[in-house]
Order: C-alpha cells, then sequence, then structure tokens
C-alpha cells in the first residue's frame, strides 16, 4: 500500500496530465494568435488590401452594429441615473448624478458593453464567414491561386474593427450620458444645464482617453479571435458552429480580464 505522500504524488501528477491538453490547447492558441498578428502587421504595411474591401468591413462592423450599441448604452445610462439619483438623494447630492454616471460611462461600461455586444456580433459573424470559406475550401482556392488569405481576409476584417469599436464606443457614451439626462430632468428634478454644467466639471480627459485605449484592446482581441477561430474551423457546419461559440466565449471572456489590468495599467500612467 503506498504511503500518503505517494497517494498526494499520483493525485497531482493525475491532474497536471489531465491539465496539460488544455494547458497545450491555450499556448497553441496562443501562437497562433501571434503569428496571425504579425503576418497582418506586416501584410499591411506592406501590401494593404483594397480600399473598397475595407470600406464594405466598415459598414458591416461599425453602421450595421450601431443599433445595439446604442440601445445598450442608452439603458445603460437611464438606469445608472436612475439607480444613482436614488441612492445619493439619502444623502441630498442626487444634483451630482451626471459626475459618477460620466465617468463610470466613459471608463468602464461604455467600452467594456460596447465591445461585449460586438464580440456577441461581429466576433461571431467573422468566425463564421471564415470557416465557412474554410470548410468550403474557398481559402485554400485563394492560396491555390496565389492570393493571400491574410492581406484579403483578415487585415480588412482587423482594420475595420480597430476603427469602428472606438467610433461606437465614443457614440454609446454619448447615447448613455443623453439617457441619463432624460432621467435626471424626468424623475430627478435635475435641470438639463446643472446636469452638463457638472458633468463637464467632474470628468477630465483621461478618462475619455482610458476608455479609447481600452476599446483599441477590446477590439483587436475580438478580431484576432474571430479570425484566427474561423481559419482554424474544420468539420463542416458543426465545426462552424463550435468556431462560432468558442469566438463569443474566449472574446468575452478576454474582454472581463484584460480590463482589471488595463484599468491598474492606465491609473499608473502619470
Amino acid at each position: 500500500m503506498p504511503g500518503a505522500e505517494g497517494v498526494v504524488a499520483e493525485r497531482a501528477a493525475g491532474r497536471a496530465l489531465r491539465l496539460s491538453p488544455r494547458l497545450l490547447a491555450l499556448a497553441d492558441a496562443l501562437g497562433d494568435i501571434a503569428l496571425l498578428t504579425r503576418d497582418a502587421v506586416r501584410v499591411a504595411v506592406r501590401r494593404p488590401p483594397a480600399w473598397r474591401t475595407v470600406v464594405d468591413q466598415l459598414e458591416q462592423i461599425g453602421w450595421r452594429s450601431l443599433s445595439i450599441a446604442g440601445l445598450t448604452a442608452l439603458s445603460t445610462g437611464m438606469v445608472l441615473a436612475l439607480q444613482l439619483g436614488s441612492f445619493l438623494e439619502r444623502f441630498g447630492a442626487k444634483m451630482f448624478v451626471s459626475r459618477i454616471l460620466g465617468v463610470s460611462l466613459v471608463r468602464e461600461m461604455g467600452p467594456i458593453l460596447t465591445a461585449l455586444m460586438l464580440g456577441g456580433r461581429v466576433g461571431a459573424g467573422i468566425t463564421a464567414e471564415l470557416g465557412t470559406m474554410a470548410v468550403t475550401e474557398q481559402i485554400d482556392a485563394l492560396r491555390a491561386l496565389g492570393a493571400s488569405p491574410v492581406r484579403h481576409l483578415v487585415v480588412p476584417r482587423l482594420v475595420a474593427i480597430l476603427v469602428m469599436v472606438p467610433v461606437l464606443t465614443v457614440i454609446a457614451n454619448l447615447i448613455g450620458i443623453l439617457g441619463g439626462l432624460a432621467i435626471a430632468t424626468s424623475e430627478l428634478q435635475v435641470t438639463a444645464d446643472f446636469y452638463v454644467n457638472s458633468l463637464l466639471y467632474g470628468m477630465v480627459i483621461d478618462d475619455v482617453l482610458s476608455g479609447l485605449g481600452k476599446s483599441v484592446f477590446f477590439a483587436y482581441a475580438i478580431g484576432i479571435i474571430a479570425c484566427r477561430n474561423g481559419l482554424a474551423v474544420t468539420g463542416g457546419a458543426d465545426g462552424v458552429g463550435r468556431a462560432t461559440t468558442a469566438t463569443v466565449v474566449q472574446a468575452s471572456i478576454t474582454i472581463l480580464v484584460s480590463d482589471f489590468f488595463l484599468t491598474k495599467l492606465f491609473m499608473m500612467l502619470p
């Protein structure tokens, strides 16, 4: 009979064996992302894609996502104003609701919610589109013709999402602030002039830049994860479905986890 130390060692070895495939899969995915990023940057610098392709992606990613980003920001701003106003009223400070609401939206809620919505809509769409092309051998046909899938498929989508996510974040912040203004004037009896002046007094340029900086990183995470998963699809329609689900989950987790470290980073900057 093995001793207590032997049993503990066997259990630890068993856990290590169970974890090793997951660690290897994670390392493989990170390696694919690093290589795809390198290839995309190299292609974008040396042989940028046709502008018409980029413009089409700007429409697909930006314009068609405006409604969901705006609706999410509007409801968030209204709920924040209502909740904060009810809480601050206990201390006689409900007139300052715009300061807290504005900083919360611009620094955190606006970038995160916009990125999560686009991760679900745009990230899943990119993966499904590229995955369908992969399983139907259209990507192999591009390679056979001497064309670069990275140049024609990956770079336009990365450029478009890196441009449109910060733009949609700014629009979402404005819509959320306007939603808070509507609640402040109708429910909290705060005048519009005081709401705006208090917001401008309490917000600094660092708040805006912090939110925009996060949105750029979130955009990169969504785009590169979606493209990598789409290009790696195998197994027909079932593989496309699994890759699409994986993109939404991975992008959402990346956004939520990286937000903490980005917040610490921006707080450390002068």
